[in-house]
């Protein structure tokens, strides 16, 4: 398989509420496959060996070793220590805590990691039920104490008895209730005052409706087959050795897979999982199999799945309070045959049920390819200034047959701005997670021309040099990089080489990710003895090199730092790869051979940043940010929050009270500009289907978010009167777009200077 270095694509550890239904062209689901019965410690066993041979560390197997397993595992189950006894724990470390490497080497860890599995199960079914006792009688719960609960219990201690738990749990009851009341008071007092009906109106009582995320998280609990323990189990074994280093069950890689290729097959809906057991039809794809069939509408519930449209009621899975990921893998199949669902019609009498049969297709994730625009500027003098926009949510590829490429969407995109007479160009990698090193490679070179794009050492310490393999840019004109914290990976290396060869200006966050690392999958089946069945044996994807920048440092812990930084509230998360644990170190190379760096005076970054400083320290909305972020940073630090219900009323009155004062300074300013931007500002559209079009729409900010996908209407976020950007510029794009004109203006100034120079001469 082609080597992925993005690690954002698709992250198992986060909690997706929202998937569009799929199955990629990797790998089909079938009958024969769920009745497989995969050797599990035998897949263990070869996992391990192929992480000693690959892995880039190279670490010891050895107790030391074994215990990272032990605690990594206990640390995926319980992260906030919630369920556990301190005891428990010990118990278990004892038992397994120094020999669980041995036990995977000899083909022994999936009793231990069941045996683990049951007590974390046991202790959730205890405290969950607890809980849920407690929130029958809410009136119980008055909200005048002093006392404080911890917001993240990561650094803290498991409860040393039962009655401590217990105690835990209580608070942690009470202020979950707290919080759901002042929400649904804070939400019934929005829509008073705007003269709407309160949408909660009529929805179950706080305490009922945190009972039922309870019971779902105790379904996904109690549901857990073998395999998925097994993956939990291996997955934290992997992660022992690196952030990125993963083990993925079959439906796992899957959804990777389906993310790199921006197309995948299923009925094209988007679902969310609702607190009552239900999930919830929250989009559907125009065009897609359930739009063309019709029946299945916004806000339908979905209670039940017969995956292979058998008919008959024992073939109908109930699904309520199913994990998302289950129901996901329930719907997906094969192109071209039928699921059939039960369903809960949104528009249909209480109790109504209807079976819905939709025909599997492929679906584009339109969404997710790369798309431009252009940007035309009206400037003092009264001459119009074109300057490109181009967004890259991913450095996407099709592995398989190599039709859906990013490199060849960029490059159509850029030849199109080319052809729009654009002075120059803005690259958006904000939240592009990475993906493939040979789209990466490919699209330095249409910024550079011919040579080295990146640096990539193995265990060995054998250094390869990637180059470029366009002999001449494609685009030689002004250039500005936009990154923020969520850019990674693939992203940081088209970055660092823009950078590295003066190649472009770097806007945004203080610095990208860090992730400065390469992930080979490998097929565990192929691994696996001749006799044993190895169809549901997953994927390991080792750490097995490191990439450096042509400049010869690697992106790993530190990432491409900003020229120019902008204020930012992902820097006050604590997001990036130094927060991660195991991470590898950062470390420094020899510069590649071959680079030659532009003149960086060239990019008068100087003044650019000073012009850039001057107009954000006047900006009224990156002030709000930086306020913002400072208060994120303080609650973090703090890391409680009162379980005393007056106190919690006055610190959301002032939340709500600086919202209100906010949105009126906003509105008033806001309309000024949208007037000022009429005279100034146009855009037109440009998506790989435009590239063709002889005249370039121009956008439509009212429509553009509906094309590609109709959406159920959200009662909540109507009630949100923060005014919307003008001309959809939010502060960042804006600020960039002016630094851009900057570079453009300094760069003309200096080819005339240069042009007077030369004639002079």
């Amino acid at each position: 398989m082609n080597q992925l270095i993005g690690n954002l694509v698709y992250m198992k550890n986060i909690s997706i509420r929202k998937f569009i239904l799929s199955s990629s062209a990797l790998m089909l689901v079938s009958t024969s496959w769920l009745c497989a019965k995969t050797n599990f410690n035998e897949v263990g066993k070869q996992m391990v060996m192929l992480l000693s041979n690959n892995h880039y560390a190279h670490y010891d197997f050895d107790e030391k070793l074994g215990k990272r397993f032990f605690e990594g595992y206990i640390k995926s189950l319980d992260r906030n220590k919630n369920y556990f006894l301190k005891s428990d724990v010990e118990n278990l470390r004892k038992k397994f805590g120094s020999n669980l490497h041995q036990l995977l080497i000899d083909g022994k860890s999936v009793a231990a990691a069941k045996e683990i599995h049951a007590l974390y199960r046991k202790r959730a079914n205890t405290r969950i039920k607890y809980a849920q006792n407690l929130l029958k009688d809410e009136a119980a719960f008055k909200f005048v104490s002093d006392r404080k609960v911890l917001i993240s219990r990561e650094k803290a201690d498991w409860p040393l008895t039962e009655a401590e738990a217990c105690s835990l749990w209580r608070n942690q009851v009470e202020q979950s209730l707290l919080s759901e009341q002042l929400r649904r008071d804070s939400i019934a007092e929005l829509a008073k005052e705007q003269g709407k009906e309160d949408p909660l109106k009529g929805k179950d009582a706080p305490g009922k409706m945190i009972s039922y995320r309870f019971e779902r998280i105790l379904h996904g609990i109690n549901s857990s087959n073998e395999e998925e323990i097994v993956d939990a189990f291996l997955s934290a074994v992997a992660l022992s050795y690196d952030p990125h280093t993963d083990y993925m069950s079959m439906s796992e890689m899957e959804r990777f897979m389906s993310g790199m290729q921006n197309a995948l097959v299923g009925i094209g809906a988007m679902l969310q999982a609702e607190d009552d057991g239900a999930t919830k039809i929250t989009g559907i794809v125009v065009g897609g199999p359930a739009d063309k069939q019709g029946d299945l509408k916004l806000n339908d519930r979905i209670v039940g799945v017969d995956s292979l449209n058998v008919g008959t009621p024992e073939a109908m899975s109930d699904i309520m309070f199913e994990k998302l990921d289950r129901v996901v893998d329930m719907i997906r199949g094969k192109e071209g045959t039928e699921v059939r669902l039960k369903v809960e019609p949104a528009a249909g009498a209480p109790g109504e049920i209807k079976m819905i049969i939709i025909k599997r297709g492929k679906v584009e994730l339109k969404d997710e390819l790369a798309k431009a625009e252009v940007i035309e500027m009206k400037q003092t003098n009264g001459d119009k200034r074109r300057l490109g926009w181009v967004s890259l949510p991913a450095f996407y590829a099709d592995f398989k047959n190599w039709e859906t490429r990013c490199s060849i969407d960029i490059e159509k995109l850029v030849k199109r701005l080319k052809d729009e007479k654009v002075e120059g160009i803005i690259l958006d990698l904000r939240g592009n997670g990475g993906g493939s090193l040979e789209e990466v490679r490919r699209m330095t070179g249409f910024f550079t021309g011919r040579g080295p794009v990146v640096q990539v050492k193995n265990h060995q310490g054998r250094v390869e040099v990637k180059d470029s393999s366009h002999r001449a840019p494609i685009y030689d004109g002004p250039l500005v990089v936009l990154i923020d914290k969520t850019s990674a990976s693939a992203s940081e290396i088209l970055a660092g080489a823009l950078q590295d060869y003066n190649r472009a200006v770097i806007v945004g966050d203080s610095s990208t990710f860090g992730k400065g690392t390469v992930q080979q999958p490998m097929e565990l089946r192929k691994m696996m003895p001749f006799m044993e069945d190895a169809r549901r044996a997953g994927v390991l994807k080792p750490t097995i090199q490191k990439f450096y920048r042509v400049a010869g440092s690697t992106t790993q812990l530190k990432g491409v730092e900003s020229d120019i930084v902008l204020p930012s509230l992902l820097d006050a998360f604590e997001v990036g790869e130094k927060y991660l644990d195991h991470a590898l170190p950062h470390d420094n190379i020899r510069r590649a051979p071959g680079l030659k760096p532009l003149d960086r005076d060239n990019l008068f970054v100087a003044e650019l940043k000073q012009n850039s400083d001057r107009r954000v320290k006047a900006c009224q909305d990156f002030n709000y940010t930086d306020q913002d972020a400072k208060r994120m940073v303080d609650r973090r630090n703090r890391n409680t929050v009162s379980l005393n219900k007056e106190l919690r009323k006055k610190e959301l009155n002032e939340a709500e009270e600086r919202r209100k004062l906010r949105n009126i300074e906003r509105n008033k300013r806001f309309g000024k500009l949208a007037e000022s931007d009429m005279k100034i500002y146009r855009f037109y559209r440009l998506d790989l289907e435009d590239v063709k079009r002889e005249t370039l729409v121009e956008i439509d900010r009212d429509k553009i978010n509906s094309s590609y996908m109709r959406k159920a209407k959200d009662d909540l976020k109507d009630l949100d009167d923060t005014p919307e950007w003008p001309s959809g510029l939010d502060p960042v794009k804006r600020e960039s777009i002016q630094i851009l004109a900057d570079l453009v203006e300094a760069t003309k100034r200096a080819d005339i200077a240069g042009a007077v120079q030369n004639n002079n001469g």
